[in-house]
C-alpha cells in the first residue's frame, strides 16, 4: 500500500494504450489542469520499453503519478496469433467436443474452401470429468476428486502451462467448478487456472467453453505482462493505483485483469469510444460514431442516445472462423486496415490491403526501418497528405524515395504508375474501413447518415473525408489530439463492474419480487467490490437491463430497464420498452406476442473526477494566420494534384473556417480537407467538417 505522503504530492492522472505501431500517452495534471501527451513506436519485445519512450516524450514521472491507467493489445494479439500458453480443459464426462462442435454454423454454404473454427486447446488436451449438475443446479452426479486429481497427475508431465474449467450449469451452481480449480492449484501449483463461472454466470455452454478456453490461453502472457508492467513501474517510483481497462471501457484493479484477462480484449478501443462519448456529450450529441483508425486496424463504435452501444459476446477473428468470448463489452467493430497496412496484389492481380500490417518493425518503408512492402501510410506520403519532415512534429523523419520505390513495385504489376497505385490504395483502404462503421449501424437498423462521425486514432483524419463520403455521413469531426484519442479517453473511464445472470421466466407470470432480489444480490457485489477499491469514487450509479426475447425465438436483445418499471412492477411498460429495442435492432416487433425474460444484467459503476473539457478561447483574425505553406496534393475527385494550403492546428482559433482542400497539421496527425469539404473550429476547438459533394 502507498504511504500517505507518497499520495500527497503526487498529481498525475496517466494512461497509456499499447497499439500494434504506436504506444500512446495521456497524463493529466490535476494541480495544474494541464494535459501531457507522449507517442513512441510500440517495441514488441520489451513493451515498457514503449512505454517509457512515451513517458519521455510527454515528460512525466511515474513518481508524480497517483494513478496509472493500462489499455493493450496483447491479449487479443495472442488470441489472434495462436501464440498463448499451451492449455488443458476439463469439462464435463461427455462433453469433450462441444467446444469443437460449436454451433454448426456454416454463414458460406457455396464457398468450396470454407474452414471452420479452430479450437484454441487440441482435442488431445481435453480431459472428462466425472460429475453432472442439473439445469437446476441440483446434483445429478457427484464430483469424482479422485479421478480428476488422477488426470491432473497426468498433466505434470505434459508441460501444461494453463487450465481451464468448464462444467455443465456451473452457472447455476459453481460448488464442482470451484473444488476442481482447488484440486488444480494443489496438483499443478505453477498453473494458471480459470473456471467459467468466474468470467460468465450465463447459460450456453459452448460460448462459456469458449471464453473460459481464452482466458486460460492468454492468461499466463497477459499475467506475466501486467506484472512485469507493475515491477516496472514500482522501479520507476510509482506509489499509486494501477488499473487496467476493460472491453467495457471501465476500469478494474490490475489483480483482478490477471485473473479476468479477457476482459482487456478491446481495452484500447473501448477507451476510445469512452473519449468519444465525453467529446459528445460536451457538445449536447446524442448519436455519434467513434472510429479509431491507428497503425495496424480501424475500429468503429456507437453512441446511442447518449450512451456507448454493448453487448454481451463477441465474435474474435470474424464471423466464418470466431471463437465467441461472452462477456458484457462496447459493441466494436474491427478490420485489419490502418496506416501500417500492407498493400500487395492477389488473384487476378486486384490490389488487396491488409490484414497483414507492417507494425512498428520494420514499419511501412518510408519509416527508414528496413521495411519494403507499400502501406497505406507511403501511399498518403506519395500523394502529398503527409510532410516527410514534419511526421510527428519532425521527431520522425520519412523517406519518399523508400516509399515511391515500394509503390513502384505493386504498380508495375498493375500498370499503373506509383501516384495511381496510391490513389488506388487510399481507395481500397477506405471502403474496407467503411465496413467497420456499416457493421455498427446500418447491421443494427441505424442509418449512418444520421450520425456525427467522431475521428480519432494517428490515421484517422486522414482518411475521415473518404469515409464519411462513403457511407453517406455528412459531418465528421476531429478532437483535440486525435493521435492520442484513446489514450486520452481513459482519464474518463470510470470504476465499473458488471453482472448478469440467466433467468428464464415468462414476463407475464414473472414475479418482480424474485426479480429484485436477483438485481439486488447483483448490485450488492458491485458495490463490495467498488468498496475494496483504493480510489474514492465521486459516486455510485447502478443500472439495470435485461436480455428479452419474443416466445419461440432463440436469440435475445438487451433492454434497459428504470427502476421506476420495477418499482411499479409495470409488465406493460417493460413489454413496450423491449418492442421499441426489438424494433431498431430488427426493424420489426411484434407487440401482440408474450415475451420471455432471459438473464438479468446490473452495472455498479464508481465515478471517477474527470479531466475538466472548458470552451477554448475565441481568436482574433482569420484561419489565414494559420496557413503554414501550400504544396502540391493528389485529389483524383480535383483532376491530379492540386495546390493546397497546410495549416498548423495549434493556430487555429475558434471560430476559424477552412475550406478544402487543405491539411491540418498537428503533432501526431494529419486532417484531410477534401475539395468541397467545410471545416470550422468549435467552441471546445474541434474540427469540424462538413462533407461536401465528392464530385469536383
Amino acid at each position: 500500500m502507498p504511504d500517505d505522503l507518497s499520495l500527497a504530492t503526487a498529481h498525475l492522472r496517466i494512461a497509456v494504450d499499447i497499439g500494434g505501431t504506436f504506444t500512446d500517452l495521456a497524463a493529466f495534471d490535476e494541480t495544474s489542469g494541464r494535459l501531457l501527451f507522449g507517442k513512441a513506436l510500440s517495441t514488441h519485445g520489451e513493451l515498457t520499453q514503449g512505454i517509457q519512450h512515451t513517458l519521455e516524450d510527454a515528460g512525466v514521472l511515474c513518481a508524480d503519478a497517483s494513478l496509472f491507467l493500462h489499455g493493450s493489445t496483447i491479449a487479443i494479439n495472442t488470441l489472434l496469433e495462436r501464440t498463448g500458453a499451451r492449455t488443458a480443459l476439463l469439462i464435463t464426462e461427455g462433453f469433450r467436443d462441444i467446444y469443437e462442435i460449436g454451433r454448426v454454423n456454416r454463414p458460406d454454404a457455396y464457398n468450396l474452401f470454407f474452414s471452420k473454427h479452430k479450437p484454441l486447446i487440441d482435442r488431445s488436451l481435453r480431459f472428462e470429468v466425472p460429475e453432472r449438475l442439473r439445469a437446476d443446479g441440483g446434483i445429478h452426479k457427484a464430483l469424482d476428486e479422485a479421478a480428476v486429481r488422477a488426470t491432473l497427475r497426468g498433466l505434470k508431465d505434459a508441460g501444461i502451462e494453463s487450465v481451464a474449467v468448464l462444467l455443465l450449469h456451473s452457472y447455476r451452481n459453481p460448488a464442482h467448478e470451484m473444488r476442481v480449480k482447488e484440486l488444480v492449484r494443489e496438483e499443478l501449483p505453477g498453473a494458471f487456472v480459470t473456471a467459467s463461472h468466474e468470467l460468465s454466470q450465463e447459460y450456453r455452454e459452448f460460448e462459456r467453453v469458449s471464453t473460459v478456453a481464452a482466458n486460460a490461453y492468454v492468461g499466463p502472457r497477459v499475467s506475466d505482462y501486467l506484472g512485469n508492467l507493475e515491477t516496472y513501474l514500482g522501479r520507476k517510483g510509482f506509489k499509486g493505483s494501477f488499473y487496467a481497462v476493460q472491453s467495457t471501457g471501465g476500469l478494474f484493479p490490475v489483480e483482478h485483469a490477471r485473473r479476468e484477462c479477457v476482459r482487456m480484449l478491446e481495452s484500447g478501443p473501448a477507451a476510445g469510444v469512452v473519449g468519444a462519448q465525453a467529446v459528445a456529450a460536451q457538445l449536447g450529441l446524442r448519436d455519434a460514431i467513434a472510429f479509431d483508425m491507428g497503425g495496424t486496424t480501424a475500429k468503429a463504435g456507437v453512441i446511442s442516445e447518449g450512451k456507448p452501444l454493448t453487448t454481451g459476446s463477441a465474435l474474435i477473428g470474424g464471423y466464418e472462423k470466431a471463437l465467441p468470448i461472452q462477456i458484457p463489452m462496447i459493441d466494436i467493430f474491427e478490420v485489419g486496415t490502418g496506416g501500417g497496412s500492407i498493400a500487395r496484389t492477389g488473384h487476378g492481380k486486384a490490389l488487396r490491403v491488409g490484414p497483414q500490417s507492417a507494425g512498428s518493425s520494420p514499419g511501412p518503408a518510408c519509416y527508414g526501418r528496413g521495411g519494403h512492402e507499400p502501406t497505406v501510410t507511403d501511399a498518403n506520403l506519395m500523394l502529398g497528405r503527409l510532410d516527410a519532415d514534419h511526421f510527428l512534429g519532425g521527431q520522425m523523419k520519412l523517406d519518399l524515395a523508400a516509399a515511391e520505390r515500394a509503390l513502384t513495385s505493386v504498380a508495375d504489376d498493375l500498370g499503373l504508375d506509383p501516384v495511381e497505385t496510391a490513389d488506388g490504395i487510399l481507395r481500397v483502404a477506405a471502403t474496407a474501413m467503411s465496413y467497420a462503421v456499416k457493421a455498427v449501424t446500418t447491421e443494427r437498423g441505424l442509418d449512418a447518415g444520421n450520425f456525427t462521425m467522431i475521428v480519432y486514432g494517428g490515421a484517422g483524419p486522414l482518411h475521415a473525408s473518404a469515409i464519411a463520403r462513403e457511407i453517406g455521413v455528412r459531418k465528421v469531426l476531429i478532437p483535440f489530439s486525435p493521435g492520442h484519442f484513446s489514450a486520452y479517453g481513459m482519464l474518463f473511464g470510470d470504476l465499473r463492474y458488471d453482472y448478469v445472470r440467466s433467468c428464464f421466466r415468462k414476463l407475464s407470470e414473472a414475479s418482480f419480487d424474485d426479480l429484485e432480489a436477483i438485481f439486488a444480490e447483483m448490485e450488492e457485489e458491485g458495490r463490495r467490490q467498488i468498496a475494496g477499491s483504493r480510489i474514492a469514487p465521486t459516486e455510485i450509479v447502478v443500472t439495470r437491463a435485461a436480455d428479452m426475447r419474443y416466445i419461440g425465438q432463440e436469440h435475445a436483445v438487451t433492454v434497459d430497464l428504470d427502476d421506476a418499471l420495477f418499482s411499479s412492477q409495470d409488465r406493460a411498460g417493460v413489454k413496450a420498452q423491449f418492442d421499441r429495442v426489438h424494433e431498431v435492432r430488427y426493424g420489426t416487433c411484434a407487440p401482440g406476442e408474450p415475451a420471455d425474460l432471459v438473464s438479468l444484467r446490473v452495472t455498479v459503476t464508481g465515478a471517477m473526477r474527470k479531466p475538466p473539457l472548458a470552451a477554448v478561447e475565441r481568436g482574433s483574425g482569420d484561419s489565414g494566420e494559420a496557413l503554414r505553406a501550400r504544396k502540391p496534393v493528389y485529389f483524383r475527385d480535383a483532376g491530379g494534384f492540386v495546390s493546397t494550403g497546410v495549416y498548423a492546428r495549434t493556430l487555429l482559433k475558434v471560430g476559424h473556417r477552412v475550406s478544402g482542400p487543405a491539411l491540418i497539421e498537428e503533432h501526431a496527425s494529419t486532417t484531410v480537407v477534401a475539395p468541397g469539404d467545410e471545416l470550422e473550429v468549435d467552441a471546445f476547438g474541434n474540427l469540424s467538417i462538413m462533407i461536401g459533394s465528392s464530385k469536383p
